[in-house]
């Protein structure tokens, strides 16, 4: 399985972006979809995870009420919808996915098993 992600950029404060992930070859059902962020000098991040049967999200305190994920109808895409964009919010973005986890958490999310490549994320006045 490959993702592949996409809809990093620069943006200024206040404003919005859309980072879709779509997974080739999932002919494995992905239990867990999520993304992950890593801003220099800082840890890496969990920011928001899907467990795809349910549609049951989860979101880090950091983005909770600004950022939404969602999923398409075939369950090997997710978006995460980034709004009211800060600057602590500049980034590395990684999409991530597991077949099997039963904990969608972003927590949880970090020994899961496909990871992409990463899309940067900006934001600055």
């Amino acid at each position: 399985v490959q993702l592949v992600e996409s809809g990093g950029g620069s943006v200024q404060p206040g404003g919005s972006l859309r980072l879709p992930c779509a997974a080739s070859d999932a002919s494995d059902s992905l239990n867990c979809m999520g993304w992950f962020r890593h801003a220099p000098g800082k840890e890496r991040e969990g920011v928001a995870g899907i467990r795809t049967d349910s549609g049951t999200t989860y979101y880090a305190d950091s983005v909770e009420g600004r950022f939404t994920l969602s999923q398409d109808n075939g369950k090997s895409a997710v978006y995460l919808q980034m709004d009211s964009l800060k600057p602590e919010d500049t980034a590395t973005y990684y999409c991530a996915a597991d077949p099997f986890s039963l904990d969608c958490t972003p927590v949880a999310g970090f020994d899961w098993t496909y990871w992409g490549q990463g899309t940067q994320v900006t934001v600055s006045s």
